[in-house]
């Protein structure tokens, strides 16, 4: 008996890094295990696609080239292959899926970040986020996605709640790759803290080392900060500039010496499972903006997987992503000092906390959200 099709359309998938790129990696693979599955997505995904899966490949830019190969693309396959379940992976392809499912009777499934119903651009708000109204399952990411979905007019019972998932790494391997990383980087035994992401406006790096950072090296002169990730090149909502407010700041602060930049890596390289057994603490400095809110937290969740705990400002969805105290510090917006502070508090080893930190993580295990996943799928894969 031949599986019923499920087609995907998105521009969030690798070669692209980032969380959402890994979540909606993640969501084919659960899909094909119940689907035939193909997906609409960006030039570069079929290499690095679950095995069985077809794709369509689109050019990334410009936007409106974007959209338009994708429009194409998932309008034939959609009357071509007639899918049972078509779903957008994130805001930006809704209205395509919506459509594809009107065409075809298919059930539509949108997955939601923040940014997704935040964004301001008046055409955005006018013509995407409106189609949202009209999914048969809006997916959250958050409490606070689901707050600003509800705002936008998506009824609540149409709304489903699933957290990003998160791989449980093999802990036996934990101390050898502390101690290969913090050789490799001339760490010793400095306590270290880490940031990990795009280096963006909204992630708050450049604050961080502009304001924290020099009241937690006066404290702990020892102290490191590695710091993972470039500004980003093909992201939406990019901005420029933060590298050299960073670069400013370690001159202006005589900070260099205390900050090791090793850019960016691809998110299977093994460095960065290999720096979160390496750090004593997470920093994930997010800003409070408008329109421009972190939707989750990803990074928390990975971090706590490998027993480091998070230090954060409450903001955005980071509110879900991480556990006061059992795995990490959430800090008012813009109380540089109690930041500082609970920072120079996971510097110091404490008895029990790597396990407090593993054990709050593997709640959002793939294999969980592999399972709430197909359950709300089964629920929309009725034809209409």
């Amino acid at each position: 008996m031949s599986l019923p099709v499920a087609l995907v359309i998105t521009r969030n998938l690798p070669p692209l890094i980032g969380g959402m790129e890994r979540l909606v990696w993640h969501i084919v693979d659960e899909l094909r295990t119940e689907y035939a599955v193909c997906v609409v997505g960006p030039e570069g995904c079929s290499e690095q696609l679950p095995s069985g899966v077809e794709a369509h490949e689109v050019p990334l830019r410009p936007l409106w080239r974007f959209l338009l190969g994708a429009a194409w693309h998932s309008l034939d396959e959609a009357r071509r292959r007639r899918p049972r379940l078509i779903l957008a992976g994130s805001g930006l392809t809704a209205p395509l899926a919506w459509l594809a499912a009107r065409l075809t009777g298919a059930r539509c499934v949108v997955y939601l970040h923040g940014l997704d119903v935040e964004a301001r651009h008046p055409l955005y708000r006018l013509f995407w986020r409106r189609s949202f109204r009209h999914f048969d399952q809006v997916l959250v990411n958050s409490l606070f996605t689901r707050n600003l979905a509800l705002a936008a007019g998506v009824l609540p019972e149409r709304m489903t709640l699933l957290h990003p998932g998160v791989a449980l790494p093999d802990m036996a391997l934990a101390a050898s790759r502390r101690t290969a990383f913090r050789e490799r980087h001339g760490l010793d035994d400095a306590p270290v803290m880490l940031y990990l992401g795009r280096i963006t406006a909204r992630k708050g790096l450049a604050p961080f080392i502009r304001d924290i950072l020099p009241m937690i090296v006066t404290a702990q002169p020892r102290a490191k900060l590695v710091v993972i990730g470039e500004e980003p090149t093909q992201a939406l909502n990019r901005h420029t500039g933060e590298r050299q407010l960073i670069e400013h700041s370690l001159d202006a602060n005589g900070l260099n010496h205390s900050v090791r930049l090793l850019g960016e890596f691809d998110q299977d390289n093994p460095e960065i499972e290999a720096a979160y057994f390496a750090a004593d603490v997470l920093v994930f400095p997010v800003q409070a903006r408008a329109h421009d809110n972190e939707g989750f937290g990803m990074v928390a969740i990975e971090a706590a997987a490998h027993g480091l705990p998070t230090v954060a400002f409450s903001v955005g969805g980071v509110t879900d992503a991480i556990s006061d105290p059992r795995s990490g510090h959430l800090i008012p917006p813009d109380a540089n000092e109690a930041f500082a502070k609970a920072v120079l508090a996971c510097l110091i080893p404490t008895p029990g906390r790597a396990t407090n930190c593993r054990a709050f993580a593997s709640k959002f295990a793939w294999t969980t959200f592999g399972q709430h996943l197909r359950e709300t799928f089964r629920s929309q894969t009725t034809p209409r």
